[in-house]
């Protein structure tokens, strides 16, 4: 792990905290940056011990966006050959739950990392929005297609074509956050609810994780088979017995 990520101490098991530490640029992302997180994933996503991933930032800022230092002077040729998509891929294509934990900004690539997660709890002071458009660029990690699925065509185009930036309490409303919480409680937030997460049935949340990314994806009615077919697999684990037998015994499963 380079001093650009931070792979933190496990505070629970099968809980592993990711933390961008670039603040003197506010975590803005560099190609080296994003390499980096790209790694981490792939290691983190075959690791058998690792349950449950938080991804997180600084105080003032889960990341500001892309490192303009490497964009100003870059042409077509150069950013094709950085193959982005590939970086992005890493993380997108995660089997295991991905919390984000967003305090401050969270703009432009650091929105779209945020919107990679499965869960998004943002503090009560960060932002959120997609400001490209303001550098005669338009978003490159994915937000013209995941912000129009979270939020829905038009509130999605206002913040697209405009670049202005929305609080958190807005970002909730309009479905791009999973929760609000104070700042000061938003890290303990996420690694509680990570906690939970990481006792629960794994191939069950692979499953689900899988089919509503299906969804994002496919007609209705492939995602539907799609559904079908996870949930009929599902009756050959032995988590599905648990689960079952414990609720018929009113009381908690235990997973393994």
């Amino acid at each position: 792990m380079t001093q650009d990520i931070l792979l933190e101490e496990r505070p629970h098991p099968g809980v592993s905290v990711l933390r961008l530490n670039r603040p003197e640029v506010l975590n803005a992302l560099n190609l080296a940056l994003r390499q980096a997180l790209a790694e981490a994933f792939a290691r983190l996503d075959a690791d058998d011990t690792v349950r449950v991933i938080v991804l997180a930032g600084g105080a003032r800022a889960f990341c500001a966006g892309a490192d303009l230092n490497e964009y100003l002077d870059a042409t077509a040729p150069e950013i094709i050959g950085r193959q982005m998509d590939r970086l992005w891929g890493a993380i997108s294509a995660c089997r295991k739950p991905v919390i984000a934990a967003v305090r401050g900004h969270a703009l432009g690539g650091g929105c779209e990392l945020a919107m990679h997660a499965d869960i998004l709890l943002a503090g009560d002071t960060a932002g959120f929005g997609q400001p490209e458009v303001r550098l005669g660029l338009m978003p490159g990690g994915g937000a013209t297609q995941r912000l129009s699925r979270a939020v829905g065509k038009f509130r999605a185009m206002k913040l697209l074509l405009t670049g202005e930036r929305i609080g958190a309490a807005e970002a909730f409303a309009m479905g791009l956050a999973s929760e609000v919480v104070p700042d000061a409680e938003l890290e303990d937030r996420a690694l509680t609810l990570a906690a939970e997460l990481a006792q629960g049935p794994r191939l069950a949340q692979q499953f689900i994780k899988e089919a509503v990314l299906e969804s994002m994806s496919s007609p209705l009615a492939l995602g539907l088979q799609f559904e079908r077919k996870s949930f009929q697999l599902l009756f050959a684990t032995q988590d599905k017995h648990t689960g079952i037998a414990a609720r018929l015994a009113k009381q908690e499963p235990r997973f393994d």
